[in-house]
């Protein structure tokens, strides 16, 4: 019998980038295999991209029910355990909860659902399963992120009093300023999207870096969106005032309109003692600043890296490792989990991770909407 897990997929098919970025990430590690899933809408475009990239056809079904239905016949050796879902955000809440409720473990992208009540509905789904559910905030992938966080647990910056993190991009520049465009584009249409783009899409990324790495939660904030046109329902950018404590607190920057920005998540956390930096477009350097002494630059491979971020290290020092390499220490430690082995809580994000994603979200919806108020998060 394989000792590969056996993984299905759901979405992804044609040439999707966040499918691409899954499949090579779940084969880096060897430790999976695709045997089926459902690509595409289309079950005729499905059975044609497996066989593009090689996949066996036996086992592309038309849809998820009866993926499932097929795949409980099958031997439980045989049969898929996990499956990744990649589809558009509104389908992840009624393919994540089926697939939990017949027995299967969970590989969700983000946002997990498309709404806070969903996301809760989804955790209570878990409790009773007792599977393994993971939210693929892919950039907690990375060895320096992993690294940021061991050295905030360990205390080397004392004690937190000050966070900063942007996500920029501008690509919905292209889209945004053409009427038709952006009546057209599934990004935003809050039907499929969910209330928030730009917040929904890449803000809440800067959220999860700053409890990701800090360990902190964030308790209240205050956001402020801009829409662009009076027709257009949906976010691109936003600021948002963030509180973790009564003397910790800090900014979460986002914009799919940034001009001439590509993907430019940065996150700084200041300490009493010395503060870090982490830039996503430069990912091999985590900068330490302090008062007292000159900059360091920590670079992933080195002895002097924590266990955790050393794990995440494919290559040695000098060959940079990316995005696909940072998805893949993901789909490591849900392999791990799967398998029952021990592993470090900061290997993969959670369902709680998906939960205190969603209520960030609406929480920065209700704030701006209810004329820019600070909001409690639960």
């Amino acid at each position: 019998m394989s000792k590969k897990i056996k993984l299905g997929i759901l979405g992804g098919g044609g040439d999707s980038l966040i499918g691409v970025l899954h499949r090579v990430a779940a084969y880096i590690n060897d430790n999976y295999e695709i045997v089926g899933g459902v690509f595409n809408a289309s079950h005729k475009d499905s059975l044609k991209f497996a066989k593009d990239i090689d996949i066996p056809t036996n086992r592309i079904y038309k849809d998820l029910d009866t993926l499932v239905q097929s795949e409980l016949k099958l031997p439980r050796e045989e049969r898929m355990q996990v499956c990744s879902v990649l589809t558009p955000n509104f389908l992840h809440f009624p393919m994540a909860k089926k697939l939990l409720e017949n027995g299967f473990h969970v590989i969700c992208e983000k946002p997990m659902t498309t709404n806070y009540e969903e996301a809760s509905i989804l955790q209570k789904t878990l409790a009773k399963a007792q599977k393994v559910f993971a939210v693929t905030h892919t950039y907690t992938g990375y060895p320096m992120v992993r690294q940021m966080r061991e050295m905030i647990k360990a205390g080397e910056l004392g004690k937190i009093q000050k966070v900063d993190a942007q996500y920029y991009q501008g690509w919905i520049n292209g889209v945004i300023h053409d009427q038709k465009k952006r009546s057209s584009v599934w990004r935003l249409d809050p039907k499929k999207a969910g209330i928030s783009s730009c917040m929904g899409d890449i803000g809440v990324h800067a959220f999860n870096m700053i409890e990701f790495t800090t360990g902190l939660q964030v308790k209240s904030l205050l956001c402020d969106f801009n829409y662009l046109y009076d027709d257009n329902e949906m976010d691109v950018d936003g600021t948002v005032l963030i509180r973790l404590d009564k003397h910790v607190k800090g900014v979460i920057r986002s914009s799919q309109v940034a001009t001439g920005e590509e993907n430019g998540l940065k996150i700084a956390i200041y300490g009493e003692k010395g503060a870090l930096k982490w830039e996503q477009e430069n990912p091999n350097f985590l900068y330490k600043l302090s008062d007292t002494e000159p900059l360091q630059v920590y670079k992933p491979g080195h002895a002097y890296n924590s266990k955790l971020s050393l794990d995440g290290t494919k290559l040695p020092p000098g060959h940079p490792e990316g995005i696909f390499d940072a998805m893949a220490n993901i789909y490591l430690g849900v392999s791990r989990a799967i398998r029952g082995e021990s592993y470090n809580d900061g290997e993969f994000p959670t369902m709680l991770d998906g939960v205190r994603g969603l209520n960030f979200i609406e929480s920065t919806v209700a704030s701006h909407k209810q004329g820019n108020i600070w909001v409690n998060l639960d």
